[in-house]
């Protein structure tokens, strides 16, 4: 799955994101057994009334590892201190139109847990509900990854 042959000309992680990111867009604006067609589906389905808007996914880069993004917003309590974030799990914004590239929002679950390279401790156990958008958003080049796993399809609030 992936770019890593370049000469089939096709990149199927950013056709995947870019089909995710459509969907998307078709339920919400965008602001900054499981598959990735079976989440995407769901996404739009006319049976799913429980107001879905996204399809959280996890990265794999060439070398079959997860991808993980960090990031940090500027919170307040008192003076201002950066909240860092470090997540496998992302949601996308945008695909650019040569679809090299693409904006992802960082995604979080419950207590972060810290130095793990292994989605499974991030997200095992968790409360569906207690995924939540981070309003972090990095940009990616799509021919860094050779898979993405999508998650069920989920309702995320907007981002704070």
């Amino acid at each position: 799955m992936g770019n890593c042959h370049k000469e089939s000309g096709s990149n199927c992680v950013a056709d995947v994101l870019r089909l995710i990111a459509d969907r998307q867009d078709d339920v919400e604006d965008q602001n900054c057994s499981v598959s990735c067609m079976r989440s995407i589906n769901e996404l739009v389905s006319p049976a799913i009334t429980s107001n879905v808007n996204t399809v959280p996914f996890i990265l794999y880069g060439k070398d079959n590892t997860p991808f993980t993004g960090y990031g940090a917003n500027v919170v307040s309590n008192g003076s201002p201190t950066f909240d860092c974030v470090s997540t496998f799990i992302f949601r996308v914004s945008e695909v650019s139109e040569d679809d090299s590239c693409a904006v992802l929002e960082l995604l979080e679950i419950g207590t972060p847990v810290a130095n793990t390279d292994n989605p499974c401790d991030q997200i095992g156990g968790e409360e569906v509900e207690d995924l939540s958008r981070t309003g972090i958003c990095i940009t990616v080049d799509l021919d860094c990854f050779c898979g993405v796993s999508c998650l069920p399809p989920v309702a995320l609030p907007p981002a704070p």
